[in-house]
């Protein structure tokens, strides 16, 4: 957990005093809604279909105990019991009033956590790896970086009205669970031959309207150029990307006009004119940082205690244990996911009384630490092995230990037409269905990995573009259509899914989804083929031709 000092606390709280007088000036009409709007923005407060919504960054998905038992103070005091996670690993809550803002946010900045940058034209919550500092075969922390990048974003007074939002991701391990390859700059952290430890960069990767996965420009940046390149990529951004049409204005769109080598040009040209200047780092920069990151104090444990092995001989357990506990890099540990995904429960969405069961285990079996990852889900990243039985007992009785982490029914969606003044249609209702098709456990691991990505609109929020099976929703003559993509992926092998066929009604998509996964068990080269690799192996014709046959 990183340690945020005086000078942090004191920043938020002049931010919450200033909004406070903001709200009151809206409050007494001296301030009007449009005059209103880049204020609120610029805290992370947006005016949804039903009641303004507050989100929450949580940098590069790190929590602590005491500010996940905050937010469940938020939900239960000032909104409507839960909140809900994103795929940027942030936290929104939907129902809080204009008038109570100042007070939740002021609560939630006495334990240092905020709105701000979560809105607006500027550097996004950067993210990362949910497993970071945990997981086997890292090549270094990346929220060691992340928390450069904050540091380095936060306010500046170059990039805080750029063309566009502006979203950065990193990724430290072989496996990227950090979606680098669909973000406007992708860094994977690794080491040369020489090894030396720097950074892929990837720029142009991006969702919405116009999808398009990240164009390598940089094959290793050395990690201590890190700031005065992406500094170098801004400033090309900020200066060609296009303002006269928004939905022209992400980088993405300026480096498919102008191609990924000609962008790469103009940003080593900006760069090698700043690299030795001030935003240069030191290693006694990066080691400031690094040191305000604790670690927790391992115990000397062996793999597969006495307790585990006896608690494997219960299948509830055992399934629990196969599906949500993780390999640790120190022996006697693990990592655990917990599922946000309940069968027919919004995606996502923790109660306040949730929250708190989270908090208290974190603290009893954790070392107070939760991640949020892109999925939706929470992780507790560091737990003894022989805590594992007793975790798994409170997680259920709390209603957070379902079994489904990266199965069909762990689905990613967006608000939607529930919530999102932008959507066209439902995700979470579309959800709710499918998940109950596949409610059987037994069923949903016989079908495998499988990820499903719901978004109630063109924005793609919930990330349908590279979901295995994609569903977005449409709006045709006033009713709610929803269009499937196959073979999406987000990983280290990030692509876009292929269009299936022609759009269906609401109605017809939890049946579509049920008969395209079987489909999939009828042509899969056996048990081991994942549901991504059928579709490689076959593209989506043969998928086509049976499911539209049906419906």
């Amino acid at each position: 957990m990183y340690v945020y000092d005086e000078f942090d606390r004191a920043f938020l709280a002049e931010r919450v005093a200033e909004f406070r007088d903001q709200v009151g000036r809206r409050l007494s009409g001296a301030l009007s809604e449009d005059e209103f709007k880049p204020l609120r923005l610029m805290n992370g407060v947006y005016l949804q279909l039903h009641a303004y919504m507050l989100r929450i960054a949580i940098p590069y998905g790190t929590l602590n105990s005491h500010q996940l038992r905050r937010m469940a103070h938020v939900a239960r005091r000032y909104d409507r019991g839960y909140g809900h996670f994103t795929t940027r690993q942030n936290i929104q809550f939907n129902w809080i009033k204009l008038e109570e803002l100042p007070e939740a946010m002021a609560a939630l900045a006495e334990v240092g956590v905020h709105g701000i940058q979560t809105s607006g034209n500027c550097i996004r919550n950067v993210t990362t790896d949910q497993w970071a500092g945990a997981t086997p075969g890292e090549y270094d922390d990346p929220r060691i970086w992340a928390e450069i990048l904050r540091q380095y974003s936060t306010l500046h007074p170059e990039f805080t009205y750029l063309p566009r939002k502006f979203k950065i991701a990193i990724t430290a391990a072989p496996q990227d669970r950090a979606a680098i390859k669909v973000h406007d700059v992708g860094l994977r952290l690794h080491r040369n031959e020489a090894g030396e430890l720097g950074f892929e960069v990837l720029v142009g990767g991006g969702l919405g309207r116009t999808p398009f996965v990240g164009k390598l420009v940089r094959p290793f940046l050395p990690a201590r150029d890190l700031l005065s390149y992406i500094e170098a990529i801004m400033r090309v951004y900020n200066q060609y990307g296009r303002r006269d049409n928004i939905y022209k204005a992400r980088i993405k769109i300026l480096v498919h006009e102008i191609g990924a080598e000609e962008f790469s040009k103009a940003v080593e040209a900006e760069w090698e004119a700043i690299r030795e200047g001030a935003l240069k780092m030191t290693d006694e920069m990066i080691a400031e940082i690094r040191g305000r990151f604790l670690y927790p104090d391992f115990a000397t444990l062996a793999d597969n205690p006495p307790e585990l092995a006896e608690a494997l001989k219960d299948a509830r357990f055992a399934t629990w244990h196969a599906n949500s506990v993780h390999t640790h890099k120190v022996p006697g540990h693990a990592i655990v996911t917990i599922s946000l995904k309940p069968v027919g429960a919004p995606p996502g969405d923790a109660t306040a009384d949730q929250m708190d069961v989270v908090a208290d285990l974190a603290d009893r079996y954790a070392f107070g630490e939760i991640r949020v990852g892109h999925e939706q889900n929470l992780c507790l990243p560091n737990v003894a092995q022989k805590d594992l039985p007793a975790l798994w007992a409170a997680l259920d009785a709390a209603g957070l230990a379902t079994p489904n982490v990266n199965h069909v029914s762990d689905i990613i969606a967006c608000p939607g037409l529930d919530y999102c003044s932008l959507a066209n249609a439902r995700a979470i209702p579309v959800a709710q269905e499918i998940a109950k098709r596949f409610s059987d456990l037994d069923r949903s691991r016989g079908i495998g990995r499988l990820h499903i990505n719901i978004s109630g609109c063109i924005n793609a929020c919930g990330h349908h573009h590279v979901g295995h099976i994609g569903i977005l929703g449409v709006e045709k003559n006033g009713q709610e259509f929803y269009q499937i993509t196959l073979g999406g992926r987000a990983d280290e092998k990030a692509q876009l899914g292929t269009l299936l066929g022609p759009a269906v009604s609401y109605e017809q998509v939890p049946g579509l989804i049920e008969d395209v996964v079987e489909t999939y068990l009828e042509l899969r080269a056996g048990p081991q083929e994942l549901f991504i690799d059928t579709v490689a192996r076959l593209g989506v014709e043969p998928f086509k031709e049976r499911v539209y046959a049906a419906h």
